[in-house]
């Protein structure tokens, strides 16, 4: 006679559970931490899968140093690391009632009513305000180290290990904090020049100005008004901004001048008078508005279209705190009377930027 029998030999702590599936645990960031930041106040969201459909009244979460639990292994729990203090976050799949976490380390959801699961449904929990593992269980100093949490679900609202149903382990890791840091100095971006080109965002280029070498449209004559342009382009951090001024002469050739509009005046031919502005005109028809994305804007004197002056020291744009930056077109004007003198004039002007921090 042949008898067969089957021997089943359960190794030490192994319970009879189907494995949880599709399982994972994502250390999102909190309020001030990053996810995977040891020792930081984070959140805890967990994926899984449940293969079995029996009833479910509780599923614990107990963290541990070590991945042998499923086989009989001590749970050690991850040094530093605080669940007592977590809350309840969002649930999908399946919902429980309340968080029971008065044991560090081992949390679990409660279901008066119980939940049935499909087998198929994927369910996230979500723990909130969870204090990482501060690494210290990898080594001294270490703070790259991986901890260990084991999912169980129960027939009963408080764990017990004879009521398990389903269980599987997830694994997630603390890790050392990339910290970038860079210094922003006072900053003064300032350039003149005939034509000052923007970038492809409309940003100044400074390494574009061209020569400040400028020449009028014509030969000077009393029946016409000459007159040129020039750009400068300025940006600052200075919490109160910038001023810009001018200095140097009207236009001069030896002895002889062309008077400066010391008053705001319009362009008269027959008069002589030299002035600048920073405006779109139309007789003459020279210059642009001040453009960009920044805050300057032409100074009051210099402001007003087809309205020239000139005084050396005056400020002629200006912004009043921080700012991105803006392309001023200064335009110029000569008007000759028919006494003046035959000579080549010319001045040198120079701008100033002033930032104030």
């Amino acid at each position: 006679m042949l008898i067969a029998a089957t021997l089943a030999i359960a190794l030490p702590g192994e319970t009879y559970a189907a494995n949880i599936t599709a399982r994972s645990l994502t250390l999102q960031a909190g309020a001030s931490a990053g996810g995977s930041q040891p020792s930081g106040v984070v959140n805890h969201l967990f994926t899984f899968t449940l293969p079995s459909t029996s009833l479910v009244k509780s599923i614990q979460f107990q963290y541990c140093t070590n991945a042998n639990i499923d086989i009989g292994g001590t749970c050690t729990t991850p040094h530093g690391l605080v669940t007592t203090a977590a809350t309840l976050g969002t649930q999908t799949g399946y919902t429980f009632n309340s968080l029971v976490n008065t044991t560090n380390g081992a949390p679990y959801l409660t279901s008066t009513a119980g939940i049935t699961p499909s087998g198929t449904t994927s369910e996230t929990i979500q723990l909130l305000s969870v204090t990482n593992p501060d690494g210290s269980d990898c080594g001294v100093g270490v703070t790259n180290c991986t901890f260990f949490v084991r999912i169980t679900t129960y027939s009963t609202a408080t764990p017990n290990s004879a009521d398990i149903i389903d269980a599987g382990t997830v694994a997630a890791a603390v890790s050392t904090q990339i910290v970038l840091t860079g210094t922003m100095p006072e900053s003064l971006i300032f350039c003149t020049g005939g034509k000052v080109s923007t970038n492809g965002n409309g940003i100044p280029d400074c390494t574009t100005a061209t020569s400040g070498n400028i020449t009028f449209t014509q030969l000077f004559s009393p029946t016409s008004t000459v007159y040129a342009s020039s750009q400068m382009a300025a940006s600052t951090n200075a919490s109160q901004g910038y001023a810009i001024t001018v200095s140097g002469t009207t236009l001069t050739s030896g002895a002889n001048t062309i008077t400066a509009l010391a008053a705001n005046a319009a362009s008269s031919q027959g008069s002589s008078q030299f002035g600048i502005n920073l405006k779109a005109n139309t007789t003459p028809s020279v210059g642009t508005n001040v453009s960009g994305t920044g805050s300057g804007t032409a100074a009051t004197n210099y402001n007003t279209a087809d309205s020239f002056r000139f005084a050396t020291g005056e400020t002629v744009a200006s912004a009043s705190a921080a700012t991105n930056s803006n392309t001023y077109t200064v335009s110029y004007i000569a008007n000759i009377a028919g006494t003046t003198k035959p000579g080549s004039y010319s001045t040198a002007l120079t701008y100033t930027a002033t930032p104030t921090f």
